[in-house]
């Protein structure tokens, strides 16, 4: 009895892991790209879906679409699984061509529209504004994913649509995730030392916005999206992990700072978020979404 149980849950484990192989492969896999037919000089937004509590599960698309509504540039928004040819999410389509890497994106279309969100800024300010984006985009980021994957207290899986065997799936991710900061170095260090980097820079951000409403004032600059789509991960979207905590403590003026930068940007926020709604499929979006590319 005891080898017929054994071999069943055997059966049983080895058709959960093929199932959810094949559904990974599904989710993932490059499919055949079909071009989203818009006006010209009109953004394609290629994202992964909306959460409960923000637009976007990441700092980039939300960066990328705070930054095209401050720069008036027209867009759609498309949500999917398919990834650009770099492999990463967000990325766009422009009258037919593919671009990659919501930084490089940016830049593209500060050329192409002739944008400039900068232009109250001083070299000197430019300069720090860089610094500041690149320590968030290269080091705090890396503190939100720590507390999302591996912090066995993470509430992230709440935040998740719901797909087959998500929760298997979703920790072999995490596997793959652990890999990567390994790589990347910062997965090297201990808890306490994680956390300790994210609070050395959430206090470093804090002092540097101070009384001010944006980062350099009374207006907001190009560097401030891509600020917004990071702390917005962690007033929402990381439910009582130490980055909120400090964010809604010590470091408040941060939480007004992404209040004031949602009210400016975002007035249609809670069209643009699932909140409550039954969340089903892996890029789901609510139907109040005014910025959804949809057939006609």
């Amino acid at each position: 009895m005891r080898i017929q149980v054994t071999r069943t849950v055997g059966a049983v484990t080895v058709a959960v892991a093929a199932v959810s192989f094949i559904t990974l492969r599904k989710l993932f896999t490059k499919k055949k790209h079909v071009q989203i037919a818009v006006a010209m000089d009109t953004v394609v937004l290629h994202q992964i879906g909306r959460s409960r509590y923000a637009p976007s599960l990441s700092p980039f698309p939300l960066k990328l679409e705070t930054y095209l509504r401050f720069a008036n540039i027209p867009y759609v928004s498309v949500h999917g699984t398919d990834m650009s040819p770099k492999g990463k999410t967000p990325w766009i389509e422009l009258n037919g061509e593919v671009f990659s890497d919501s930084s490089f994106i940016i830049e593209m279309l500060n050329k192409k529209f002739d944008v400039d969100l900068n232009k109250h800024l001083s070299p000197s300010e430019r300069g720090t504004a860089r610094a500041f984006q690149k320590m968030v985009e290269e080091n705090l980021y890396w503190t939100l994913v720590y507390a999302r994957w591996i912090d066995p207290r993470s509430t992230f899986m709440s935040l998740m649509h719901e797909f087959p065997f998500r929760n298997l799936l979703l920790k072999f991710i995490a596997r793959k995730i652990r890999k990567v900061m390994n790589g990347h170095g910062i997965g090297r260090h201990s808890d306490e030392e994680i956390y300790h980097i994210a609070e050395k820079d959430i206090m470093a951000i804090s002092a540097f916005l101070g009384d001010k409403k944006f980062m350099f004032g009374d207006e907001p600059c190009e560097e401030d999206c891509a600020m917004f789509g990071m702390l917005a991960q962690l007033v929402w979207q990381l439910s009582d992990s130490p980055q909120e905590k400090l964010i809604k403590g010590e470091c408040k003026n941060l939480e007004d700072y992404c209040v004031r930068m949602k009210e400016r940007f975002w007035p249609d926020w809670d069209q643009c978020i699932m909140g409550d709604q039954q969340i089903k499929g892996f890029a789901a979006y609510p139907e109040s979404d005014p910025t959804v590319w949809k057939e006609k």
